[in-house]
């Protein structure tokens, strides 16, 4: 079998989703973690659409790249435009991509309705676009848009175009399922006959708004398709791209398939949560293969099959694609939960303990706590339960006052008295909202002894109502989420009050950060007097 070639194209079609907004040094860093990885081709955007993409072909053009080659994107030559005097392809060839790639219309009716051109100027837009950026060197990647909606439409008029583009000398005819819209069976059938009919390899585009964009490129390449197109974490325009991760690792490890580096897969969830960081994008938890809750186990009969046998509950295991498994505390949990998530707390585990740990989940929860997505507050949870709970300060008031003057913008001051080491620090400080000027507060209160507070920033935070029926007196669940240099935790607090909500998950992610850093030290906390 054939070695796949995988295309990304996070960087053009990808940008193009909605929220989606990479920089020039974005693009940079995006595109040497992909050729770390062996990515055979990075669609780095189109020169002609923006400033940015031009100097994009300028720049990459300096990185040490091992193994990508770099392609620029744009489209077949206006109608009635000479190929040399068309500002599209003058762009193609001046970004000096040692790969282009070119669409053009494939569907007649986008022909007739949109180019509103006759069958045989598009015949010749493909022909003279592609034989163009031939003659000037360029490997050629021909797209056929709307592909499979014109086979579908009209067989004949579809192959013509394709045909077009491998007589002008495209070495690869890319087939698009542009809309999103096909079924498998249907991409697999037309992918079959235009092989047939074609001396060239043909590669897959495939959008993903019938949710199937993934099933589909792998339809395509059982079919002989030789490359896959597709963005990371599947982001694009509408419903987005083929996700390039789960493509590979399905590829890869369902199919045995020759793609990427060696000892490429291990670094896939990494790669996902890095350009998930650099689009400033929340992790999808769900995502196959990398999510954080690919591997995660919650009811107590699954954790019992996974502690005995893996594979009972696990398709892979989950650091084949370097990812971790994980097993959530909740009101759902049985026994095997709680001893499984307390093994590397190094406890006795009695029955006793485990039961204690596993009632105090299940009342809290039914006060609206909820501890899988706060697995640092249950961390706490376990330490006191256990008799290990050493508190590293003590909390003695605190006080939140906004005031606002007519035509101007609210201030909001918070006060925080607390015992440090027998020390009462009694602090006031400024901030952008209550939250805002309580962490600002309890860190101005605390740096003095733990100075490690300030590689800590918190980077989400999260208010959800819990009895909805109560109206303005509801509870409701704040759910901080905390980083620094290494790691990253959640924490979750419960009040009618959102502010005391908002208290009790900060001051559990504080100390949650406390005793992490005491631990990796190797120093013992001490417990305040």
């Amino acid at each position: 079998m054939s070695r796949i070639q995988i295309y990304d194209t996070t960087l053009r079609d990808g940008s193009q989703g909605e929220g989606v907004n990479f920089s020039l040094q974005d693009k940079l860093l995006i595109t040497q973690k992909l050729d770390d990885l062996g990515v055979d081709y990075i669609e780095g955007g189109y020169p002609l659409s923006n400033p940015k993409d031009a100097e994009y072909f300028q720049q990459v053009r300096d990185l040490p790249l091992k193994h990508a080659r770099i392609a620029a994107f744009g489209m077949t030559r206006r109608k009635a435009c000479a190929p040399e005097d068309d500002t599209c392809l003058q762009a193609l060839r001046d970004s000096l991509a040692p790969v282009c790639t070119v669409v053009g219309k494939t569907w007649d009716l986008q022909v007739f309705e949109v180019l509103r051109v006759d069958e045989a100027e598009n015949l010749a837009m493909i022909r003279d676009s592609v034989g163009f950026l031939k003659a000037e060197g360029r490997e050629l990647i021909y797209d056929a848009e709307h592909f499979f909606d014109g086979y579908r439409a009209n067989p004949e008029f579809a192959l013509k175009t394709v045909l077009a583009a491998q007589d002008a000398g495209a070495s690869l005819i890319a087939l698009c399922d542009t809309n999103g819209g096909r079924l498998p069976e249907e991409i697999a059938a037309a992918v079959e006959a235009v092989r047939r009919e074609l001396r060239i390899p043909v590669g897959i585009h495939c959008h993903n708004d019938c949710d199937l964009a993934v099933a589909n490129s792998l339809a395509a390449i059982d079919r002989g398709a030789i490359q896959v197109q597709g963005t990371i974490n599947g982001i694009g325009e509408r419903c987005g791209n083929a996700d390039l991760i789960s493509v590979i690792a399905n590829l890869a490890v369902k199919k045995g398939r020759d793609l990427l580096q060696p000892g490429c897969l291990p670094r896939l969830t990494e790669l996902s949560r890095y350009v998930y960081e650099i689009a400033n994008m929340n992790f999808r938890a769900n995502q196959p293969f990398v999510g954080t809750s690919a591997f995660a186990h919650k009811g107590g009969m699954h954790v019992h099959a996974v502690n005995r046998l893996a594979s009972s509950y696990e398709h892979i295991p989950p650091e084949t694609v370097g990812n971790e498994r994980r097993v959530l505390v909740s009101e759902l949990s049985g026994r095997s939960n709680i001893v499984a998530k307390t093994t590397k707390y190094r406890l006795e585990q009695d029955s006793a303990l485990m039961t204690r740990i596993l009632n105090r989940v299940q009342d809290l929860e039914n006060e609206g706590y909820q501890f899988e997505a706060a697995e640092a507050s249950f961390d706490l949870l376990v330490r006191k339960e256990s008799g290990n709970y050493v508190p590293q300060f003590e909390r003695l008031q605190y006080r939140v006052n906004v005031e606002t003057d007519h035509g101007h913008e609210p201030v909001t001051e918070a006060t925080v008295k607390l015992r440090v080491d027998s020390r009462v620090e009694h602090v006031v400080a400024e901030g952008d909202g209550p939250v805002n000027a309580l962490d600002r507060a309890l860190r101005k209160a605390l740096l003095g002894a733990f100075p490690n507070l300030d590689d800590m920033q918190l980077v989400d935070y999260k208010v959800r109502v819990i009895n909805s029926a109560e109206g303005t007196a509801a509870r409701v669940r704040v759910v901080i989420e905390s980083r620094d240099k290494a790691d990253v935790w959640s924490t979750v607090g419960v009040s009618e009050n959102v502010i005391e909500a908002s208290w009790l998950a900060l001051v559990d992610s504080v100390e949650y950060k406390l005793y992490k850093d005491a631990e990796a030290s190797g120093a013992q906390p001490c417990p305040c007097d």
